[in-house]
């Protein structure tokens, strides 16, 4: 995304400013409604500055000090990356309407100083003299402030800019020009698009001892604030889905706060669903630092049942447009074996990564895997590889291939052996994908399948410890003239 010149900025505010402006500020808890994002950008410990990833859609309630009649205004402390034609302020007692409004972006060295337009500052200069009091107009190219005696200073060399009313925004600014029925303390609505913020689930499953798969499940929302302003006591809602963003100029969906919760069901997200999606309000406000990663609980922890599986697989679910009778096809696959672990969904869980632990001899949690759970409804399956088990290995030769294009019919066979190393029994699943045509016939096998389907076959081969173990099986492939096979 590129955007002006600081010294741009500052001149485009300037032709919008007039001696009527006045400040605004945030009077009551916002309303953050934010999307999921896997950006790492926006998870990264080493990220500096502001991110334009993710998507967050911000009601800000403001209280703004009006005269009566036409004047422009100023709303500072906005995010760095917004969406300036889905920004919208809406006057809630009606008495006052937004003529026209501009967005001025904060960025550089001067971001900080764009957010002070329209406020009441102090300039000091590196011997803590006073330079200059009064309404910052401009900030770029030096600083523009007009006074009370309405004589306006252009000041170029300067140490520090105070703020009266001590508070320093930052980021970027809204100017309004507002028509006023009456003057006063005016209530209005601010809302708006933004990156720099998302959300995505963080899962962590400790594993029990005992023979049986059983596990504790915590779930809990990781939310990433990289949108270079704070937010205070924000009411936020999680949206877990996909939904489409059109406009690919506007956002896109130190580690900080990294608690420990006592997840307890009362203090849980209210879940509801919202069109196609789902959304997760929170319970009570929360702080998000900029540069901050905050944790907040999504379900209260649970003890789950699981799979553990020992998976050698080859090959997927590849359907060619011809029989393949090539000799060199399908030669073989590698000898490593991977560690998967499965649950079923309690409840729909959004998508994230899941961080696998379990005990060693002395009790203490080791981690032993990390895989990504999709969008996963209730009652489905979620399933993530762990890694490679280190015990384990597999090798797969093709014993013998014989084609009979007169008969229309081609067999194949493999033999897989298994390995392990370790001090105790495994149970290794064997997944192969017959592809080289749809029509396939499993004729043979030294073990009975314990799972077959138009593209898979899947075994279940006991391995003795520190020994070994033999998988044999042969497929027939059938076609007719009009699949005309691949030579």
């Amino acid at each position: 995304m590129s955007h002006p010149s600081p010294t741009v900025l500052a001149l485009a505010c300037a032709t919008v400013l007039s001696a009527t402006a006045t400040a605004t500020a945030a009077t009551s808890t916002t309303e953050l409604t934010l999307y999921r994002s896997d950006s790492p950008a926006l998870y990264a410990s080493g990220t500096d500055g502001s991110v334009g990833e993710g998507y967050a859609v911000v009601r800000e309630r403001r209280s703004i000090d009006l005269k009566r009649g036409v004047q422009d205004v100023v709303i500072g402390d906005l995010p760095v990356y917004l969406d300036a034609e889905s920004m919208a302020l809406a006057f809630t007692d009606g008495s006052s309407k937004v003529v026209s409004q501009r967005l001025l972006l904060g960025q550089g060295n001067n971001a900080a100083l764009t957010g002070l337009v329209g406020r009441n500052v102090d300039v000091v200069g590196s011997n803590g003299q006073l330079l200059a009091s009064g309404t910052l107009l401009r900030a770029g190219d030096g600083l523009l402030v007009r006074g009370g005696d309405n004589l306006t200073t252009l000041i170029r060399d300067f140490a520090a800019v105070r703020v009266r009313d001590g508070h320093f925004p930052t980021g970027s600014s809204l100017s309004l020009r507002v028509d006023a029925a009456h003057a006063g303390q005016a209530p209005a609505v601010l809302s708006y698009p933004t990156a720099g913020l998302g959300w995505r689930a963080a899962y962590v499953a400790t594993l029990q001892p005992g023979t049986a798969c059983r596990l504790q499940f915590e779930s809990h929302a990781s939310i990433a604030n990289r949108s270079g302003r704070d937010w205070h006591d924000a009411q936020l809602t999680l949206i877990a889905g996909e939904p489409n963003m059109a406009k690919t100029s506007a956002p896109r969906p130190m580690m900080a706060m990294a608690r420990s919760f006592n997840a307890k069901a009362e203090a849980m997200p209210q879940q509801e669903s919202i069109g196609d999606y789902r959304s997760y309000t929170l319970p009570s406000p929360v702080e998000l630092p900029d540069g901050s990663v905050s944790q907040v609980p999504l379900y209260a922890d649970r003890t789950l049942d699981c799979v553990r599986t020992a998976l050698y697989e080859n090959g997927n679910g590849f359907q060619p447009q011809q029989p393949i009778l090539s000799q060199d096809f399908n030669q073989g696959g590698g000898n490593a074996i991977v560690s998967t672990l499965k649950l079923k969904a309690f409840d729909s869980l959004p998508a994230g990564y899941l961080r696998a632990l379990t005990a060693d001899r002395n009790g203490t949690p080791q981690f032993i895997g990390e895989g990504r759970i999709n969008d996963t409804p209730k009652g489905s399956d979620a399933t993530i590889t762990l890694g490679t088990a280190f015990d384990l290995r597999a090798e797969r030769t093709r014993t013998s291939l014989s084609v009979d294009r007169a008969g229309r019919t081609m067999t194949e066979a493999f033999r897989i052996d298994l390995s392990n190393a370790g001090d105790s029994a495994r149970t290794v699943t064997v997944r192969e994908h017959p592809s080289r045509w749809r029509q396939w016939t499993l004729i043979s096998s030294s073990s009975k399948p314990s799972e077959q389907m138009p593209d898979t076959l899947e075994f279940r081969v006991e391995v003795p410890a520190n020994g070994k173990a033999t998988l044999d099986y042969a497929v027939r492939y059938s076609w007719t003239d009009a699949d005309n096979p691949q030579p």
